[in-house]
């Protein structure tokens, strides 16, 4: 893994920066790896960013030296155990994203449905998740205008990132669908509150489509 960078943040904690988000994405999973089987030394925190990830909460001083040297292998990319979401694709932006893939209407719910997804980092808002797996060249700019208000549930695209909004906010992103249900996103009662958090693998199921 080329380009890693440990930093000190505080007395306490560590930030990793990376070349790219799937690098960090995947020093994030090897993270969240060893930890599970006893092999890193007791963190507080594992919060990963678009190409950085934060250990917080550090005791062991001699940690940064051995991240710098770890090999790090890809981010798993399989749908086993994955949340499965439901969404209707009717969404308002269909026809330019479909246009931007250079694809009929009717492929982009096909394509997107068949995307195993993974959540990169979470932020923006309570329980929505940065979720990657869509290859490089469908990656599509945010909306020229954003909209002032963006329903619950809307399934939306910007550059390489899929997410869906937990709770009715301004958006600029391209909306391809509709979660049925979007409460389920984000519940402070529940343990994890966030559905999707760091790591979470994801698929979603196709209840409708246009075109």
């Amino acid at each position: 893994m080329s380009g890693v960078r440990v930093l000190a943040a505080g007395p306490r904690a560590l930030l990793v920066e990376l070349a790219s988000g799937e690098e960090a994405e995947a020093f994030h999973a090897e993270l969240l790896r060893r930890r599970a089987a006893g092999e890193l030394p007791p963190v507080r925190e594992i919060v990963p960013g678009a190409r950085t990830v934060l250990l917080d909460g550090v005791d062991d001083p001699l940690l940064a030296g051995r991240l710098r040297s770890w090999t790090v292998p890809p981010a798993p990319r399989s749908a086993a155990g994955a949340v499965e979401i439901p969404v209707v694709y009717d969404g308002p932006d269909l026809a330019d994203v479909a246009e931007a893939w250079g694809v009929a209407v009717g492929e982009v719910p096909r394509i997107h449905a068949g995307t195993d997804f993974r959540v990169a980092f979470c932020g923006f808002a309570p329980g929505f998740g940065y979720l990657t797996g869509l290859p490089g060249h469908l990656a599509v700019p945010r909306r020229a205008t954003p909209r002032t208000r963006v329903p619950a549930g809307s399934l939306a695209l910007a550059g390489p990132y899929t997410g869906v909004y937990p709770r009715p906010s301004p958006g600029g992103w391209q909306l391809i669908g509709r979660m049925p249900g979007p409460e389920a996103l984000w519940d402070p009662g529940r343990e994890p509150a966030a559905l999707l958090g760091p790591g979470t693998r994801v698929r979603f199921v196709a209840a409708g489509a246009r075109g």
